[in-house]
Parts: structure tokens; sequence; C-alpha cells
């Protein structure tokens, strides 16, 4: 059984990829071909944003929209505590400090509270700089940005929506990556909507910061082209090929991927209720459950049920098992007194069990009854 079954969708879409990759071979346009252009506004009209700018990776597009913004030495970015390290990696490669904040204990999302707290205390501390709020929909869930937004909005912050794990959730009837003034995904393979490499790209309704990322993502061109460098850039684009193999593959989450990720999360929620905490999903949101993710009652009894998973040949993963915070990494950034108790919490007792939209209810039962004979 595989945790996430990328050939199980493969062999769905095999005749679209593999004439989608054909395609790109017979042209020889490898880099920047027409699949890329026709991706970008596909996106961008999936997503309900005016801009998509697809990069190489999601790391990239979240450096570039620090680099967009002027990032940098002397500011502060907010983050949630449960995330992967890339959320603020990037800003602290040109200069920026971490400042993580608990999370909330329902959704495992950035906890507004906290995020103000975390403000506050920067500004009463007045060493660094608010700058930024990465609001990361975790496992596929979507942030609450109508608590997030007014923060921003009141303590004059840019809002990036780092929308890694969420691609097709959608938070009261907008999807995600149409959030805050610029947003990111990544397509990395097991991802909701992934490629077979790396990719990413970066969403915005603003002409000129469009143009900005675009600029960035090829060496700083200028309008005269690669040649014309009129700024710092990177080599950061979304290959043809990769390109190829995403259009199909969002025509199936837009079809029907999404719609099944809710029957497998239904079906899990039914076996588990009263016996594991399963996934709060706010009223007017939709998950796409990048990961299906349970809490145990102890770190012992979550450890039970993993091993139990690996003798019946079922593989279960952590995500994640530290807390950004306790990352040796961050170990210098400053805490502010915040003791992240939820986020250590969730860190403890957390397992995620397998989940794909092809993942057909005999495995499904396989992996509930699994759960069962360990609890």
């Amino acid at each position: 059984m595989q945790f996430i079954d990328l050939k199980a969708q493969y062999a769905a879409l095999k005749a679209e990829i593999d004439n989608g990759i054909s395609g790109v071979l017979e042209k020889g346009q490898y880099i920047g071909g027409s699949e890329v252009a026709e991706l970008e506004e596909k996106l961008a009209a999936f997503a309900g944003r005016k801009h998509c700018i697809t990069c190489a990776n999601g790391t990239d597009a979240l450096q570039i929209a620090y680099m967009i913004y002027g990032v940098g030495t002397g500011d502060a970015v907010f983050c949630s505590d449960i995330t992967f390290v890339s959320s603020t990696e990037a800003s602290k490669l040109l200069g920026a400090t971490s400042v993580f904040c608990d999370i909330d204990p329902d959704t495992y999302n950035i906890s507004p509270e906290s995020l103000e707290r975390q403000i506050k205390a920067v500004i009463a501390e007045g060493k660094l700089t608010p700058r930024a709020v990465v609001a990361v929909d975790i496992l596929g869930n979507p942030c609450d940005y109508d608590a997030i937004v007014p923060i921003c909005e009141k303590y004059g912050l840019i809002l990036i929506e780092d929308a890694a794990q969420s691609f097709g959730a959608s938070y009261k009837g907008k999807r995600c990556c149409s959030f805050g003034d610029i947003s990111t995904t990544s397509f990395f393979p097991a991802k909701p909507l992934g490629c077979y490499g790396d990719g990413g790209a970066i969403f915005t309704d603003d002409d000129g910061i469009a143009a900005l990322c675009r600029s960035i993502c090829v060496h700083g061109k200028g309008p005269r082209g690669k040649y014309d460098n009129v700024r710092v850039g990177l080599n950061s684009r979304l290959d043809t090929l990769q390109a190829a193999i995403l259009l199909p593959k969002l025509r199936a989450l837009g079809d029907y991927e999404i719609d099944r990720r809710q029957a497998v999360a239904a079906r899990y929620n039914a076996a588990f209720e009263g016996k594991l905490k399963t996934p709060f999903v706010a009223d007017g949101c939709v998950s796409v459950y990048a990961q299906y993710a349970v809490l145990a009652d102890t770190t012992e009894a979550r450890d039970k049920i993993a091993a139990h998973l690996k003798e019946c040949g079922i593989p279960s993963m952590i995500y994640y098992p530290t807390p950004q915070h306790a990352l040796p990494v961050f170990a210098g950034e400053p805490h502010y007194g915040e003791t992240f108790a939820n986020a250590d919490d969730y860190c403890a007792r957390t397992l995620s069990l397998p989940m794909h939209p092809y993942l057909e209810e005999k495995e499904q039962d396989r992996i509930i009854n699994a759960v069962s004979e360990a609890l």
C-alpha cells in the first residue's frame, strides 16, 4: 500500500499525461513552452487570481514573494509553529527573523490570538520591525482569514498565503491561493496538485507585482529580455514538461479528486469518531486533505498505532514531529514568552494515515480495521 499513490493517479491519467509529454518532446521547447502559459492561465482562473507566475519550486515561490516586498535584515516574519522549514527559511536567508506563533488547537493553523501577542511583543521590544505574516494552510485546511486579515491591516503587515498544501481547498467560497497580498504554492509530487519533479507558483492580483515576479524568476530580466538585467534575480522557471504533466492533473483535481478526498475523509471520520481526534474543518471551508492527521490520546498511543500499521504493511507518517521553534536552525529566534503549548501537544500526538483520491474502499477498510485493532 502507498501512503500517496502517484502510480494509481498516473494510471488514471496516463493517456493525457503521455500525450502532453510527447507533445513537448515533438516541439522541443523545453523551457518557456506554450504549455507553461496555458497552465498559468488555468491556475489563475482556478484560484480566482488575476496573475499566476510559475517557478522552479514552492520554496523559490516564497523567496520571490519576500524579495518582492523587500523583506530582510531587521524585519520580523510571523509564522505558524507547525509547518515545514521552507515557510520562513527563505526569509531567514534574506536576513529576516522568524517569529513563530502557537497554533489553533482545532485547525492546527496559526492562532490569531498568538499572532497578535507576538506582534505586540516585537513592537514592545523595539528591536525588530513587524513586516510580514505567512499564513500556512496546514495539511490542506485553510487558515482563519476573517481573523488574520484584520490583524495584518491593523499593524500594516504584508500577508503571504503559503498554500503549498492547500491548492484546491477553499475558505468561505474562495479558493486557497486567492488570499493575502501574494500567495504561493508547491507542485512537489506529493502535494494535492503535484508534478513529476519540483515546481511552484506565485499568485497576485497586482500587475506590477506580477511583472516583478517574472523578472526575478529569470535572473532579474528587464523589458528587453534576459540579457537586460535590471535587478538581482533567480533562475527559477517551471519547465515545459512539468507544465504538460500538471495540465491534466489540474483538470482531474477540479473534476473529481477534491470530492474523492472528501469521501475518504468522511469514512475515516465516521470510523474514528470518539476514538481519535479527527480533523476539524470550519463551517464554510473545504479542506483538500493534503494529509489526514489524527491525534491519539498520548504519544505512546500514537506510537502503538503506527507500529501496528507497520506490522500490517500500512504506511503512516508524522507531519510534523518537531515544531519550528524547537528546530536547531531557529534556536536563536526570539520566543517572547510564548509557550507553544498547542504546537507541542500536536507534535506529540499526531499521526497521518494514507490519503489520496485513488484510495479504494477495500484499502480504506484495511486501514480502519488496523487502527481499530491497535486502539
